[in-house]
């Protein structure tokens, strides 16, 4: 795969700086998202039984 062959040290360097820090957490008020199952429907409560 590599044309030239790298010390372990040159590596080990290369792998740290590539993977040496884990990523920054994600707070879960950005992983969710709420929203409404149906869409409200407006002729729901428009009948009165007193008309």
């Amino acid at each position: 795969m590599r044309s030239t062959p790298e010390s372990p040290e040159a590596a080990e360097t290369a792998r740290r700086a590539r993977f040496g820090k884990l990523p920054e957490r994600i707070p879960l008020e950005e992983m969710v998202e709420e929203r409404a199952a149906t869409v409200p429907d407006p002729a729901k409560d428009t009948y009165n039984a007193d008309e």
